[in-house]
């Protein structure tokens, strides 16, 4: 089965109401931060939940590799549970992958949503099930931050209504490239992708991202510009652009050198990018952006339109369940 082939798994739609998980499969995190993201939830129509041993460490990670693997899979096979909710990202997502039981998540499909570490899950979903997940803030990041810091249209949209998201409004977008004029400057297609750090550490995993025939999004923060073109290289040689039909950066939020550098991440992508012959959108911000954090359904069909400079989510990410 091809990738445009393949066959998706939407989770049913989110209502006012009902209860969403936070979990912590990541870096651990600090109890203010995170009843801050508990209140907005809250604020925003969800019963928040989570686990007291949300708070633990270990090292760098919240807890054990099999405490964090027990709190999400809980999470997601409880029939209660409508959204499971990252608190944050970090490191730790990857140690826990094999830790996950296939038969039980397979039946249980639900919204997930986060980003960052978080993208080894994602990828993860899809791959194994077809699941479409949520590329959004996280609740004791960007939700404890308030709504300047994460964008609220888009996340009720993608999450709580059963139809299109249509055009993503993002003010400082600009197009890299604009594709060719045979395609009208327009590439339709799977939205897929991550943080670039997560999808270049997939690599050889049987997890790791198919990107034939999506439109591929692909977000860092703090790496600096060679690191970016290695990764970007890395995945070009693994065949990973050969039949990509568009590709959306985010903001890339620090990713410089040095101030006197003297050139911008947005020539390096560039550059990068050239020969593909495909629209390149920059700046969308999702994921590692300060402010007005998107929300992206990954897995569903969009259409980057690069006359425009507009990428529209053409597909519904939820359905309503009976």
């Amino acid at each position: 089965m091809t990738q445009v082939e393949k066959i998706v798994v939407k989770p049913p739609v989110l209502r006012a109401g009902d209860v969403v998980a936070i979990v912590a499969p990541a870096s651990n995190l600090k109890r203010d931060y995170l009843m801050r993201g508990v209140a907005e939830l809250e604020h925003l129509g969800f019963r928040p939940r989570y686990r007291e041993d949300i708070l633990d460490k270990a090292r760098y990670t919240a807890g054990s590799d099999a405490r964090r693997a027990e709190e999400l899979m809980t999470a997601l096979a409880d029939p209660a549970v409508k959204a499971v909710w990252a608190a944050r990202g970090g490191y730790g997502v990857m140690r826990i992958l094999n830790m996950l039981e296939d038969d039980v998540l397979r039946a249980n499909p639900k919204i997930f949503i986060g980003y960052s570490d978080l993208t080894a899950l994602h990828l993860s979903l899809y791959r194994r099930f077809g699941w479409v997940t949520f590329h959004g803030p996280m609740a004791a990041k960007d939700l404890a931050g308030g709504t300047e810091h994460y964008d609220r249209e888009t996340l009720l949209a993608a999450l709580t209504r059963a139809r299109p998201m249509g055009e993503i409004n993002a003010a400082k977008t600009e197009m890299l490239h604009y594709g060719s004029a045979s395609s009208g400057y327009t590439a339709t297609g799977r939205l897929l992708g991550g943080c670039l750090s997560l999808v270049a550490a997939m690599m050889g995993t049987p997890d790791e991202l198919d990107t034939r025939g999506s439109i591929l999004f692909l977000e860092d923060t703090g790496t600096r510009p060679y690191a970016i073109d290695r990764m970007l290289r890395q995945l070009r040689l693994a065949g990973k652009f050969d039949e990509v039909r568009g590709i959306v950066f985010g903001e890339m939020t620090d990713c410089v050198q040095h101030a006197g550098q003297g050139y911008t991440i947005q020539e390096v992508l560039a550059e990068c990018t050239a020969d593909l012959g495909v629209p390149v959108m920059f700046g969308l911000p999702s994921g590692h952006s300060p402010r007005g954090n998107l929300t992206l359904p990954l897995g569903v069909n969009a259409r980057l339109d690069a006359e425009r400079g507009i990428l529209c989510v053409d597909e519904s990410a939820v359905i309503v369940s009976s």
